[in-house]
């Protein structure tokens, strides 16, 4: 049976906690929307964590996962940003449609959200090998490690993805 908003102690961060937060990420973004939206996303990530009962100093704790819901918001606008960059520069015949650039879009979303939470040299390898095709030994080239690091960080990003509630179960 769930808690009652009065003992739930997500509630009860959230009533105290939401203003505050709020307006930290207001300063930050310095867009009353956007800082909403992030808001709603840090709670969204206490609410996952599961770890409320755990929670010593809420401000902290909240401070550490805006912090990266703002670097997720803000690599996620430099992808954007760099796409459009790279959609101005091409001849309009060649451009993509609006329904296209929308499902490219989606793409590179969900693709965000599965690398999230992937140690930066993790992603990386995986990047390099996916996207770019490389191979292992050339990966671990011009990485500065060694092929078993990168076919060890290619399992840990494969397991991390496939644990995803993002992937798709079919």
């Amino acid at each position: 049976m769930p808690s009652s908003p009065v003992t739930d102690p997500v509630h009860a961060l959230y009533v105290n906690h939401h203003a505050w937060l709020h307006g930290w990420l207001l300063r930050k973004l310095g867009n009353t929307h956007q800082a909403a939206d992030l808001t709603q996303d840090t709670f969204v990530r206490v609410i996952v964590a599961e770890q409320v009962h755990a929670i010593r100093e809420p401000r902290a704790y909240l401070t550490t996962l805006a912090q990266r819901v703002l670097y997720n918001f803000w690599r996620r606008r430099e992808l954007e940003q760099a796409w459009l960059d790279a959609l101005a520069s091409l001849p309009e015949e060649v451009a993509p449609s609006p329904e296209d650039y929308a499902l490219v879009r989606e793409a590179v979303e969900a693709m965000d959200l599965w690398l999230d939470g992937l140690q930066p040299k993790v992603r990386q390898v995986f990047l390099l090998r996916r996207l770019d095709e490389m191979k292992h030994a050339e990966i671990a080239e011009v990485m500065g490690i060694s092929i078993t690091t990168v076919e060890r960080y290619m399992k840990q990003a494969l397991v991390h993805l496939y644990q995803s509630p993002m992937w798709p179960r079919d």
